[in-house]
């Protein structure tokens, strides 16, 4: 396609597309890019210049663009049933990839309710949660509890678990918000747990339950901590009579290194929130496992005591087809142990870029990867660094001051080696 065709993409976009998470008006000075397709690590612009998906394009895509493999599943799906409303029906995608998933957990997170993005996901489990105490005679247990920048979504209630004031401030007046205790990223595993602890003491019989991000706070800046706060935290709930909800729609399906981030831990929580990489980035996908007790409080004749969260697309069979082909690829090449060499090549590259005097904080978990800038650059440093990112064909949105790559997990040595050059090359021109 040629210039003036690409440019009206973009004209035409800018008129008729409201963008996600974007200032509208920034884009009087900063193009949108306009894409025509993508293969492997790679997306394609109209113009023929090429970019290396360094986020997975906000951290769905597992397998690469165009995947031959999850292509052949959807196009053998297509051919047989598109959709169906799963109230009252069934099929053999959503079944397979309930069974698989559960067996994943060692059937300890038993029962798969299905939606169709991660906001969605938290909603549910949150709803579960409550609806779950009330069906057992606990009508007051309604409060929730997060950590300190914690990110679970921008619907209502999962607004209401989120502590990223830009995300959360416009919409206070409609949100219920959550008790706030601290993140061990910050405070250190045992301080966050005393935090815990404390409220726990005063306000148990009041809570239904806390969520957490497992292992890495992403939306705050990519915040790591220790899986033992995670194994305290399972014990703690248990002590207290109260739910963990566990989102892993960043975090699982293998970013920081086993399936569950939670499965570093050596625990379960009562509810396991999925998206994002399920579906190998193909299509709109959520879910929520959780156990048989929870499951049990719900079953009942009376219909009020049933869970009638609902969602059109729910289970939706070419999206559960796509998860299937995903699961297939992590057991057929062994996906997980692939990527522990993967993670240590990510590591060299990232131990030359934290020698730049602008860095601070490499660190590192699994296949995720994050470094800070220091505060002389940090004044327009994600702008600056998105823009001078494209121009080195390297797709990066740092979040504020911290850059990070999440990559897909087709990346060669060769490539990973690049994206490291590149990031470093950026870096010492907005720095």
């Amino acid at each position: 396609m040629n210039q003036a065709a690409d440019k009206d993409w973009v004209a035409r976009s800018l008129a008729a597309v409201w963008h996600p998470c974007t200032q509208m008006q920034h884009h009087e000075s900063l193009p949108l890019v306009a894409l025509s397709h993508g293969k492997g690590a790679w997306l394609y612009g109209h113009d023929g210049r090429r970019y290396m998906d360094g986020v997975s394009s906000w951290w769905v895509n597992l397998f690469g663009h165009a995947n031959p493999r999850i292509n052949a599943a959807l196009k053998d799906q297509l051919d047989r049933l598109e959709h169906a409303m799963l109230a009252g029906f069934t099929h053999e995608p959503v079944v397979q990839l309930s069974e698989r998933l559960a067996a994943r957990t060692g059937h300890a997170l038993g029962h798969c309710f299905f939606a169709s993005d991660g906001a969605s996901a938290v909603e549910i489990a949150l709803k579960m949660s409550l609806h779950s105490w009330r069906n057992r005679g606990r009508e007051q247990k309604q409060e929730f509890v997060c950590l300190s920048g914690s990110y679970h979504g921008e619907t209502v209630g999962a607004l209401g678990v989120t502590d990223v004031p830009i995300f959360t401030d416009a919409y206070a007046a409609m949100v219920r918000r959550a008790h706030v205790v601290a993140s061990p990223a910050v405070a250190g595993t045992d301080a966050a747990l005393q935090q815990m602890r404390e409220l726990f003491e005063r306000r148990a019989s009041q809570i239904a339950a806390v969520i957490v991000e497992p292992l890495v706070q992403c939306a705050v800046g990519m915040a790591m901590y220790e899986p033992a706060y995670l194994s305290a935290l399972r014990m703690l709930c248990d002590e207290f009579a109260v739910h963990l909800v566990a989102d892993e729609i960043a975090v699982g399906c293998g970013r920081t290194g086993s399936f569950f981030a939670c499965e570093q831990a050596g625990i379960w929580p009562d509810f396991l929130c999925l998206s994002k990489g399920i579906s190998g980035g193909y299509l709109p996908l959520s879910l929520v496992m959780t156990t048989d007790d929870v499951y049990q409080a719900f079953y009942h004749p009376d219909m009020a005591r049933g869970f009638l969260h609902s969602h059109s697309y729910t289970g939706n069979p070419l999206a559960c087809r796509a998860a299937l082909a995903t699961l297939d690829i992590f057991d057929e090449d062994d996906v997980i142990a692939q990527n522990q060499g993967r993670a240590r090549q990510l590591a060299a590259a990232l131990a030359k870029v934290a020698a730049h005097p602008a860095v601070s904080n490499a660190r590192q978990r699994g296949m995720i990867c994050a470094f800070d800038v220091t505060p002389a650059v940090a004044a327009g440093f994600s702008r600056r660094f998105f823009t001078e990112a494209l121009q080195q064909a390297l797709l990066l949105r740092p979040i504020g001051t911290t850059v990070y790559w999440m990559p897909p997990y087709v990346l060669t040595e060769d490539e990973i080696g690049w994206l490291g050059e590149k990031t470093l090359a950026v870096l010492t021109r907005c720095a």
